[in-house]
């Protein structure tokens, strides 16, 4: 019998209305939750004092901010500058509108004055302090941290092709046989023309360093498999990633500097060198 591929099953899709709840239930809670907000966010401009229609842009200012803030805060790498003072700005924007609800309510209902000094001197402070927070979120640039050196672990650091051969080269023997004066001779003249020939392959900087141990393996004549990327990796200590992501990922980037590589033949399994 020959050997037969193991049959795997598809990925599981979600249904339909989970995704349909998915995609247009977000937009709808969003919008109702900010249509619920405005009456309260509107009634506290007004305890502060603001006639219409300048009282309507309360829930807007409030709205607005809390929107920029939280997507400035998701956005923003760690350690960029800014996102820890767009994280407090989204946090304070959530206590103003919880705040504008409760007070709002209480007042409605009876159990709370709304002609408070305190009331009404905090939330004229709202609208410039959001301005003022916006304008800062918007003059601090944005620093991009790179990608691929950020995935990776902390002990492995980038390297380049001839970094990663270096790794691989087997040590040398503790003491090696010493040869004669005169063989000695020749082999270093010999030398300096065997790396001439030698065909010198550039140095490549790869988006992902792991890129760099996995290049070695093509020297053999054959394009590597998922087995053999994976036991270069381990051998160098480094988790190995999942086998997508070793041929769709890592091989892909390899072989997209050097399109030769692509073209390589399939190294044959035990039964196909059998016969």
């Amino acid at each position: 019998m020959g050997w037969k591929k193991p049959r795997t099953s598809p990925p599981p899709t979600e249904p339909w209305y989970a995704r349909l709840a998915t995609s247009a239930g977000r937009p709808a809670v969003l919008g109702a939750t900010l249509i619920m907000s405005m009456p309260g966010e509107y009634h506290v401009a007004k305890f502060a004092g603001w006639s219409d229609p300048w009282a309507y842009g309360m829930p807007f200012s409030l709205s607005a901010y809390a929107g920029i803030a939280a997507v400035v805060a998701a956005t923003r790498p760690k350690g960029a500058r800014g996102r820890a003072s767009a994280v407090i700005g989204a946090g304070l924007a959530i206590v103003l509108a919880l705040a504008a609800q409760v007070v709002a309510h209480l007042v409605q209902t009876g159990h709370m004055d709304h002609n408070q000094a305190w009331l009404i001197a905090v939330t004229s402070m709202v609208p410039p302090a959001v301005l003022a927070h916006l304008l800062h979120l918007a003059a601090t640039p944005v620093t991009k941290a790179a990608p691929a050196e950020a995935q990776l672990p902390a002990a492995v650091p980038p390297v380049t092709v001839e970094r990663a051969e270096e790794q691989l080269v087997p040590p040398m023997p503790e003491q090696a046989p010493a040869l004669p004066p005169a063989e000695h001779q020749e082999q270093e003249q010999e030398r300096p023309a065997l790396e001439e020939q030698r065909p010198k392959r550039p140095a490549i900087r790869y988006s992902d360093p792991r890129c760099a141990i996995l290049r070695p393996l093509y020297d053999a004549g054959f394009r590597p498999t998922t087995g053999e990327m994976r036991e270069a990796l381990e051998a160098q200590r480094i988790t190995p990633p999942s086998a997508s992501t070793l041929r769709g990922v890592l091989r892909a980037e390899i072989e997209k500097h050097e399109p030769a590589l692509a073209q390589l033949p399939a190294r044959p399994s035990p039964l196909h060198r059998a016969g």
